[in-house]
């Protein structure tokens, strides 16, 4: 759960160096609703970028910035649609868009979900503190991001074969970063660090995107409300059918616990590679799509509320960024119909977007969905940082023209299929529930008797769903103490 316990004298000392930063901070509601913030908080941001190190940037942690690089305001949602000539689909599939969110990705609302109730609390204290933020990449960034706004000193802990572009960028926001052996599976090497790290003397706090509730809680309470308002501007009236997102730490796929309570036939669809098949085959292994993280299930994912998982061979994205990113590939698609708006708009998908696009084409596919359904999932990051792995492919694999881009096209869009998907039975669900115990349980110390209430008692994912409005009660009582609020 979310620990609220008041630690005063820490309190007094972070309630002092907001004030001295000029630190305001945003709640839950106003991160949902922008309509919330005050003018002269909206006002303020048109002289800030969007990336910049500001803590004005706080208030931009919501799906709702105008889509520029400085000056903006907020709007609606950024989403965009799939169209037919790329999904190859009648049904509708909706995309929201994380390249507007400070850092590029959405990652930095996870982020604050876990570091504000800490903040806000007196549980964490950035003036004496290091904040560890243990990642395969964007958590990481959002969370040096984050720490930097407040002045504190940050560790940021990913694998050594992330994207380049993920160092450089840390190299510029974070006080440490360190990196752990393999790539985009090998969490547990992460989990391991985080242990050194507590058993060096050196005073830290753990924010593990992976057990904490507070990155459940932001997706379900600011994520799943975006998803809506997207799909009633995509398609009003139109059956939501599904959610589709990659497992990573479970924060994403949270905001599918709201969505069915909106919309209670919809079906959640939990996403992986192919050559990493956690949920689907208890697998191990290593994979490209980065981003998403695997080898374990996350303490935060409520297995109960997943309906399917779908695979998804990571030379299928990488094929497909090539598609999008190369001129021969931009010129292929053209040929095909698709739309010039659409390919403008390419670059909006990273790797691990590109996935999940392929996931929910597998997804209408296996439920052979029409025009008159709606099927969401999520754009986490874009292709600014992942630049440097389209020069790697062309090294290894050479030019991409338009043979390469008709393959990647027909074979890997047009061509997905059906296969590597599994519907959920109950048992099906107890059994990637039950996948929890030998990383938490038996390595990570939480108790058999929480994860036997997360399966078995109703209300233990209400309960934190319900936390929102005294998380929300602390922001704002803590904005009146620095009187910045």
């Amino acid at each position: 759960m979310i620990d609220l316990t008041i630690d005063a004298a820490t309190l007094e000392r972070t309630v002092e160096r907001a004030r001295e930063r000029n630190i305001a901070i945003p709640t839950f509601a106003q991160m949902r609703d922008p309509s919330l913030i005050p003018a002269s908080v909206t006002e303020s941001l048109g002289g800030v970028g969007l990336w910049d190190i500001d803590p004005r940037n706080l208030w931009r942690i919501t799906w709702h910035n105008e889509p520029v690089a400085s000056g903006g305001g907020f709007g609606p949602v950024n989403w965009i649609e799939i169209p037919p000539e790329i999904s190859g689909v009648e049904a509708r599939i909706v995309a929201l868009v994380g390249k507007w969110f400070p850092t590029g990705a959405h990652k930095v609302g996870a982020a604050f979900g876990c570091l504000v109730p800490r903040l806000v609390t007196g549980q964490f204290d950035p003036t004496t503190q290091k904040a560890v933020w243990p990642s395969t990449g964007n958590y990481c960034r959002g969370g040096a991001y984050d720490s930097a706004l407040l002045a504190c000193d940050s560790v940021a802990i990913l694998p050594e074969g992330m994207s380049q572009e993920r160092f450089d960028w840390l190299a510029k926001a974070a006080g440490e970063t360190i990196k752990t052996p393999g790539s985009e599976s090998n969490v547990k090497e992460i989990f391991d660090k985080c242990k050194e790290l507590r058993q060096s003397g050196e005073d830290v706090v753990i924010f593990n995107q992976f057990d904490e509730f507070g990155n459940y809680l932001w997706h379900y309470a600011i994520t799943g409300p975006a998803f809506v308002e997207a799909a009633a501007a995509a398609a009003p009236g139109a059956n939501v059918a599904g959610l589709v997102s990659a497992t990573g730490s479970a924060g994403t796929i949270a905001s599918g616990d709201y969505l069915k309570q909106v919309f209670p036939g919809l079906k959640i669809a939990a996403s992986e590679a192919l050559q990493c098949p956690t949920l689907l085959q208890n697998g191990f292994g290593a994979h490209r799509i980065e981003g998403i993280g695997d080898k374990h299930v996350p303490w935060i994912h409520n297995s109960r509320n997943t309906d399917m998982v779908v695979a998804i061979d990571d030379a299928a994205p990488m094929a497909v960024m090539r598609l999008f990113n190369e001129p021969a590939g931009r010129r292929y698609l053209a040929d095909q119909g698709v739309p010039a708006a659409f390919i403008e708009q390419l670059p909006l998908l990273g790797i691990s977007g590109i996935s999940n696009v392929l996931s929910a084409i597998k997804f209408a596919k296996w439920y052979e969905l029409t025009s008159n359904d709606v099927v969401l999932t999520v754009l986490t990051d874009s292709m600014e940082m992942y630049e440097s792995r389209v020069t790697e492919l062309q090294a290894e694999e050479g030019d991409f023209g338009p043979l390469e881009a008709a393959a990647a096209y027909h074979r890997h869009l047009l061509g997905t299929t059906v296969d590597w998907v599994e519907e959920f039975d109950h048992y099906g669900r107890k059994r990637i529930h039950n996948l929890k115990y030998y990383t938490w349980v038996e390595q990570q110390g939480k108790t058999y008797e929480e994860i036997q209430a997360q399966w078995h008692d109703p209300d233990y994912w209400t309960s934190i769903q319900a936390m929102v409005p005294e998380i929300d009660r602390l922001i704002t009582e803590f904005n009146r103490r620095t009187g910045l609020g």
